[in-house]
């Protein structure tokens, strides 16, 4: 009875263990998107690209920004181990001066919350 016992306990851990292993992953192709200098009412859009590199379903719970002059959008479907997707991010180009931003992205992955960073230079019109 106590062998029976035993090779169950062993075998509901290696069943645990195994199922922890089945993560999501999120691998971004760069954490920091530079504008560099731009003009003033330049298009703010950038995109920000990624790759679930682990084995399980990849969900995108939340995306946010540090002022309300950086608005993120993040995708709404879960991304498939092996897929990529995109979190676009906007922003607004009529304030002049430095762009320094953070985005924190959270999701079910194994390091579940990365911040992303913008940063560049937006330059008035002829001076203007």
């Amino acid at each position: 009875m106590k062998k029976i016992v035993l090779v169950l306990f062993v075998g509901l851990l290696a069943l645990s263990v195994q199922a922890q292993e089945k993560m999501a992953k999120i691998q971004f192709k760069t954490e920091t998107v530079d504008y560099g200098q731009i003009e003033k009412g330049s298009d703010g859009v950038r995109i920000f690209e990624f790759t679930n590199t682990g084995e399980a379903p990849l969900i995108i719970s939340k995306v946010s920004s540090s002022c309300g002059c950086t608005i993120p959008k993040k995708p709404e479907e879960p991304i498939m181990p092996g897929a990529t997707g995109e979190i676009q991010v906007k922003y607004d180009t009529n304030r002049v001066g430095p762009i320094r931003k953070a985005i924190t992205v959270i999701s079910n992955a194994d390091t579940p919350t990365k911040v992303l960073k913008i940063k560049g230079e937006v330059k008035p019109i002829d001076g203007k």
